[in-house]
């Protein structure tokens, strides 16, 4: 009794309840039955019990006679997977040029039956299979991921080499009490994750080009490594007009690239972001309790 559905409970309580009563017309009438539905149901029990009281679904147990061959479905499937942002009227003119003749109401269909009715999915499904399999991007399925995904256009920088590419951030610590602020210039090696920090009492293009004099460019030198980007955000200390700005003139001497990272997305940035949290909690949280 405590397996069978809601349904089924009220039918038995329909059968209880009329023989309790003696009289079927009151039981229907209290529980909402039909007579011809009590009747029915009835014998539907005497016959098969409990189990003879579940009602079969509605609609074809098979697939529709109509329904899309599997190859067609693939076709369908597979041009998504290229095309995500194309929709079902879309993708059946373009598969009726190369002579897969398809409604699109038979595309909508198949897309309702994997869940890809809506752009948002597509893309999704685009981005998981990209992200779970060896698939290879085109340019453009990169530009609409980018497009359209906050997470894939912030998606983790990579390196081949050591000082192929740094990235370097101004972290504002704090305000030493009757002194003046606390900054720090963090730079980070993304192929092996080595940082550069010092600290200072500005944040000026001054200090970001103190770093990569100093400390950065002599080590690199010095092992024989040289540095082919630098990534920064788009704050006065790293910007400004190449033929004037501090940072701009150091980087171009060098013959460094300068990358900026897309405005509001700091994950971009994530190495020096991770360091400047690291630093945070293991040296200025634990220094600054102590003195």
């Amino acid at each position: 009794m405590a397996t069978t559905s809601q349904s089924n409970r009220r039918k038995l309580s329909l059968l209880k309840l009329a023989e309790e009563l003696g009289n079927v017309s009151k039981a229907c009438d209290i529980m909402g039955y039909h007579r011809d539905t009590f009747y029915e149901v009835r014998r539907a029990f005497q016959v098969g019990g409990v189990a003879a009281l579940v009602e079969n679904k509605r609609g074809p147990k098979n697939p529709h006679p109509n329904r899309l061959a599997p190859e067609i479905e693939q076709k369908i499937l597979d041009y998504s997977l290229d095309r995500p942002t194309h929709g079902p009227q879309c993708i059946a003119n373009e598969l009726r040029l190369i002579g897969i003749a398809v409604s699109s109401g038979g595309v909508r269909g198949a897309c309702l039956r994997h869940n890809l009715v809506t752009r948002t999915e597509r893309l999704l499904r685009l981005e998981e299979t990209a992200r779970d399999t060896t698939f290879v991007l085109s340019e453009q399925q990169i530009k609409l991921l980018e497009r359209h995904s906050t997470d894939f256009r912030c998606r983790h920088v990579e390196s081949s080499r050591p000082g192929e590419l740094l990235n370097q951030d101004t972290f504002f610590w704090g305000t030493l009490k009757g002194v003046v602020k606390v900054y720090e210039q963090v730079v980070v090696d993304v192929f092996c994750s080595l940082a550069f920090a010092k600290v200072y009492n500005s944040k000026m293009p001054i200090t970001a080009c103190d770093l990569l004099y100093d400390r950065v460019l002599p080590f690199h030198e010095e092992l024989g490594v040289p540095v082919g980007a630098i990534l920064t955000d788009n704050e006065r200390e790293f910007c400004g007009r190449p033929e004037r700005h501090p940072f701009e003139l150091l980087t171009a001497m060098e013959g460094i690239e300068h990358r900026n990272t897309k405005i509001r997305s700091p994950r971009t940035n994530g190495f020096v972001e991770r360091m400047k949290r690291t630093m945070l909690d293991e040296c200025f949280r634990v220094v600054g309790r102590t003195t």
